[in-house]
């Protein structure tokens, strides 16, 4: 196992968590392969050490789609993020702004825009997907705008969900599951009293604000598999870019010739994600796919990276294989369900001091002077 905090947090959360809740934030598709890939494929890329350099002066901010960014991270959007702490996604994205940097609210989220935003000292970015209920992405999109969402990120690798054989067997899905969740629940108490009780209501806010009536975790599945739709291409995107006058994200790009499309269909910016590898099992990992993406489309527009990054030091092989930034999920994800806002706020300073130390120890001074050249060519990178 690579140590690391996210590792001693994901322990944490393993043991505060009921199973349903821990195995649905661990765990991926089918066989997970690529989900292990993402971690350790990463975590082997050799970084290139130099000295003696006079590192006194180091810079990690960065611009990314008009924000001055603390430094080049940003936290991805997670599905029902608010069981994970009491009003999780509200204490998630106050300490990524008190860091600095921009959270990104999931469509799937249990704290509504409307909650999330007025409560936060930076503008968020807003997560969404193309659904067969285009009134509610319309609905959507204007309760974004008027929040002052400044970021659209539109999640394209879920026309339709993967296998994920760990929530049949967690109690997330499958056979009796409400009542398993519940004796789940009985048997955590510290999360049963923090967030089971005094962090209600549970259901996904921003369905619910939409449809009227409380949309909760029984309805959550079947709700997803009834309105992710399979038929969707880059015409079904075109009346959003459109409507949405902000920068616009397309996150789940993994070759390529969709980063050319992405290109020309005018995106702002692409997330190279395989999901966490949540969906497909068997593709490339993030850290595989994204030199051959960076080749054919830096510069053109934004490029961040997520899956697999547990350090300040994955964070830095990113930016070395051709990211402008990184998107964290899981490992704030398990910060988050083990202490708070203030266990993310501590793993984000543990990735800043991570960072800096492989700044200083490659000799980049900033953020634009981290690249391949900050890599071991020999190993084949």
């Amino acid at each position: 196992m690579i140590i690391s905090a996210s590792t001693d947090y994901r322990e944490a959360a393993r043991r505060k968590l009921p199973p349903f809740l821990f195995h649905y934030i661990d765990g991926g598709a089918y066989a997970e392969y690529t989900l292990k890939r993402n971690v350790e494929d990463l975590a082997g890329i050799a970084l290139r050490q130099r000295v003696l350099k006079n590192m006194a002066e180091l810079d990690l901010s960065t611009e990314l789609f008009g924000e001055k960014l603390a430094m080049p991270l940003a936290l991805a959007p997670v599905g029902l993020t608010g069981m994970y702490a009491r009003r999780g996604e509200v204490q998630a994205a106050k300490a990524a702004a008190d860091k600095g940097i921009p959270f990104t609210l999931s469509t799937v989220s249990v704290c509504p825009i409307e909650e999330v935003a007025p409560a936060i000292s930076r503008p968020m970015w807003f997560q969404l997907y193309v659904l067969k209920d285009r009134g509610f992405m319309r609905n959507a999109l204007e309760r974004a705008k008027a929040a002052g969402v400044t970021t659209l990120v539109f999640t394209v690798d879920m026309p339709t969900p993967g296998a994920r054989y760990r929530d049949a067997h967690s109690g997330m899905s499958g056979p009796n599951a409400a009542l398993r969740r519940v004796l789940q629940a009985m048997t955590h108490p510290a999360w049963a009293w923090d967030v089971g009780l005094l962090g209600k209501p549970h259901d996904l806010g921003n369905i619910s604000t939409y449809r009227g009536n409380p949309t909760g975790l029984a309805d959550y599945i079947g709700w997803l598999g009834a309105n992710f739709d399979p038929s969707i291409s880059w015409k079904d995107l075109e009346w959003i870019r459109d409507f949405w006058e902000g920068p616009m994200v397309i996150k789940g790009i993994l070759d390529p010739e969709d980063a050319k499309d992405a290109v020309k269909f005018g995106a702002d910016g692409i997330v190279v994600s395989n999901h966490g590898g949540r969906q497909l099992d068997g593709v490339l990992s993030s850290a595989r796919a994204l030199p051959a993406i960076a080749d054919a489309v830096k510069g053109e527009l934004k490029i961040l990276a997520d899956s697999g990054i547990r350090t300040g030091l994955d964070v830095v092989r990113m930016l070395a294989l051709g990211a402008d930034g990184v998107m964290l999920g899981r490992a704030f994800v398990y910060a988050l369900a083990a202490a708070g806002g203030a266990g993310v706020s501590n793993l984000l300073d543990l990735f800043e001091k991570e960072m800096r130390v492989a700044m200083v120890l490659t000799g980049a001074k900033s953020i634009a002077e981290i690249s391949r050249d900050s890599l071991v060519r020999e190993l084949g990178v």
